[in-house]
């Protein structure tokens, strides 16, 4: 199982951090180790600015390579929210030196990913995402803002990479991202239902 990240999908967020607008999607990976599997994430010694990205999160139910737009809805039947956490402060060194992000964004616990459900009924170019940091509402956003829609992404990265079953596709996050503290509790929502609650450590 592989973790497909997609960096820049959403014009707000990509504003709220000074960067710009890329022309094809930004793909990063994560191992596996990079599921967190409680209910509780422990901000790691190696930053003092970890940020919470929430994202819908796809999961490939079928193996498929060079896949067609059109066809992409065919290998998924089940999306989630989860959080891309992001050691910010590491990040932006790499970045300066123009080196890979894994150590800022693949480390262990770093992709939330909360209850799965059916996609049957759904509207995937018109989904809702909400993250509330200790009640209030920290991050928004709409499938409809993003720069490459759930199928056009699933596409693009197939070009690349063999997707599995199982594969999981974090699809970018809206603005509004911010840093976590101790204590902090995240909850995640889509369609205005909760699919995970967090307390940051």
């Amino acid at each position: 199982m592989k973790i497909i990240c997609i960096g820049r999908n959403y014009v707000n967020h990509i504003s709220e951090l000074g960067n710009d607008k890329p022309e094809e999607p930004i793909i990063f990976l994560k191992p596996d180790t990079a599921l967190l599997k409680e209910d509780s994430f422990y901000i790691p010694n190696f930053s003092s600015d970890v940020h919470h990205e929430i994202e819908i999160v796809v999961k490939i139910s079928k193996v498929g390579k060079f896949i067609d737009a059109k066809f992409a809805y065919k290998y998924y039947n089940e999306i989630s929210v989860g959080i891309d956490f992001t050691a910010r402060d590491v990040q932006q060194k790499l970045k300066e030196k123009g080196l890979p992000w894994e150590k800022s964004k693949a480390f262990d616990s770093s992709a939330l990913v909360g209850d799965f459900i059916s996609v049957e009924g759904l509207d995937m170019e018109n989904l809702n995402l909400e993250l509330l940091k200790n009640g209030v509402s920290q991050q928004s956003g709409n499938t409809n803002q993003m720069l490459w829609r759930i199928d056009e992404l699933i596409a693009y990265v197939s070009q690349y990479f063999t997707l599995k079953t199982g594969d999981l596709i974090f699809t970018g996050t809206p603005s509004g991202v911010s840093r976590v503290k101790i204590n902090d509790v995240l909850e995640g929502f889509l369609n205005e239902k909760q699919l995970f609650k967090i307390t940051i450590k």
